[in-house]
Protein backbone atom coordinates (compact mmCIF):
# COMPACT_ATOMS: atom_id res chain seq x y z
CA UNK A 1 0.00 0.00 0.00
CA UNK A 2 1.25 3.46 -0.88
CA UNK A 3 2.18 5.66 2.04
CA UNK A 4 1.90 9.46 1.98
CA UNK A 5 3.52 12.55 3.50
CA UNK A 6 1.32 15.66 3.67
CA UNK A 7 3.11 18.98 3.37
CA UNK A 8 2.34 21.56 6.03
CA UNK A 9 0.06 23.42 3.60
CA UNK A 10 -2.42 20.53 3.69
CA UNK A 11 -5.08 21.19 6.34
CA UNK A 12 -5.01 18.68 9.19
CA UNK A 13 -8.75 18.10 8.78
CA UNK A 14 -8.00 16.92 5.23
CA UNK A 15 -5.35 14.59 6.63
CA UNK A 16 -7.96 13.24 9.04
CA UNK A 17 -10.41 12.61 6.17
CA UNK A 18 -7.74 10.70 4.24
CA UNK A 19 -6.74 8.69 7.30
CA UNK A 20 -10.38 7.85 7.97
CA UNK A 21 -10.59 6.62 4.37
CA UNK A 22 -7.77 4.17 5.17
CA UNK A 23 -4.71 5.96 3.80
CA UNK A 24 -1.38 5.80 5.63
CA UNK A 25 -0.54 9.47 5.96
CA UNK A 26 1.81 11.46 8.17
CA UNK A 27 2.35 15.20 8.07
CA UNK A 28 5.52 17.21 7.83
CA UNK A 29 4.41 18.98 11.02
CA UNK A 30 4.39 15.63 12.84
CA UNK A 31 7.89 14.76 11.62
CA UNK A 32 9.72 18.10 11.47
CA UNK A 33 7.72 21.31 11.66
CA UNK A 34 8.77 24.18 9.33
CA UNK A 35 11.26 22.04 7.39
CA UNK A 36 12.65 23.67 4.23
CA UNK A 37 11.35 22.21 0.96
CA UNK A 38 14.55 20.28 0.20
CA UNK A 39 14.35 18.70 3.64
CA UNK A 40 10.70 17.78 2.98
CA UNK A 41 11.81 15.97 -0.19
CA UNK A 42 14.54 14.22 1.78
CA UNK A 43 12.00 13.17 4.43
CA UNK A 44 9.69 11.76 1.77
CA UNK A 45 12.61 9.74 0.42
CA UNK A 46 13.76 8.47 3.81
CA UNK A 47 10.22 7.61 4.90
CA UNK A 48 9.39 6.11 1.48
CA UNK A 49 6.28 8.26 1.14
CA UNK A 50 4.57 10.08 -1.72
CA UNK A 51 4.47 13.81 -1.01
CA UNK A 52 1.11 15.63 -1.20
CA UNK A 53 1.42 19.41 -1.48
CA UNK A 54 -0.01 22.70 -2.73
CA UNK A 55 3.54 24.02 -3.26
CA UNK A 56 4.54 24.18 -6.93
CA UNK A 57 8.20 24.80 -6.01
CA UNK A 58 8.76 21.06 -5.59
CA UNK A 59 8.67 20.57 -9.36
CA UNK A 60 11.41 23.16 -9.84
CA UNK A 61 13.48 21.66 -7.04
CA UNK A 62 13.26 18.15 -8.50
CA UNK A 63 13.58 18.87 -12.22
CA UNK A 64 15.74 22.00 -12.26
CA UNK A 65 17.76 21.92 -9.04
CA UNK A 66 18.16 18.13 -8.88
CA UNK A 67 16.88 17.90 -5.32
CA UNK A 68 16.17 14.45 -3.79
CA UNK A 69 13.50 12.55 -5.70
CA UNK A 70 10.77 11.03 -3.50
CA UNK A 71 8.73 7.98 -4.51
CA UNK A 72 6.10 10.33 -5.93
CA UNK A 73 4.64 13.82 -5.69
CA UNK A 74 1.00 14.85 -5.84
CA UNK A 75 0.72 18.57 -6.48
CA UNK A 76 -2.77 19.88 -5.84
CA UNK A 77 -3.53 22.76 -8.14
CA UNK A 78 -6.99 23.67 -6.93
CA UNK A 79 -8.21 27.08 -5.77
CA UNK A 80 -10.12 25.79 -2.76
CA UNK A 81 -7.80 24.53 -0.02
CA UNK A 82 -10.60 23.42 2.29
CA UNK A 83 -10.45 19.88 3.66
CA UNK A 84 -13.58 18.93 1.71
CA UNK A 85 -12.15 20.24 -1.57
CA UNK A 86 -8.87 18.42 -0.99
CA UNK A 87 -10.73 15.18 -0.29
CA UNK A 88 -12.99 15.64 -3.31
CA UNK A 89 -9.94 15.78 -5.59
CA UNK A 90 -7.67 13.26 -3.87
CA UNK A 91 -10.06 10.47 -2.91
CA UNK A 92 -11.34 9.70 -6.43
CA UNK A 93 -7.78 9.83 -7.80
CA UNK A 94 -6.29 7.61 -5.10
CA UNK A 95 -9.28 5.26 -5.22
CA UNK A 96 -8.89 4.66 -8.95
CA UNK A 97 -7.23 1.24 -9.38
CA UNK A 98 -5.60 2.48 -12.59
CA UNK A 99 -3.97 5.47 -10.88
CA UNK A 100 -0.19 5.33 -10.63
CA UNK A 101 1.54 7.62 -8.13
CA UNK A 102 4.88 5.89 -7.60
CA UNK A 103 7.52 7.33 -9.92
CA UNK A 104 5.24 10.17 -11.00
CA UNK A 105 4.88 13.90 -10.43
CA UNK A 106 1.10 14.18 -10.54
CA UNK A 107 -0.69 17.50 -10.96
CA UNK A 108 -4.33 17.33 -9.88
CA UNK A 109 -6.90 19.98 -10.67
CA UNK A 110 -10.62 19.80 -10.05
CA UNK A 111 -11.13 18.10 -13.42
CA UNK A 112 -7.77 16.88 -14.77
CA UNK A 113 -4.75 14.79 -13.87
CA UNK A 114 -1.40 15.36 -15.54
CA UNK A 115 1.62 13.20 -14.79
CA UNK A 116 5.29 13.34 -15.53
CA UNK A 117 7.90 10.67 -14.76
CA UNK A 118 10.16 11.40 -11.81
CA UNK A 119 13.18 9.42 -13.03
CA UNK A 120 16.27 11.23 -14.17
Amino acid sequence: MTRFLADENIAFDAVRILRDAGYDLVTVAEVRRAAPDVEVLRMACELDRVLITFDRDFGELIYRDLAPVPPGVIYLRVPDHSPEAIASVLLPFLGDPAAVVIGRFSVLTTDTVRQRALGR
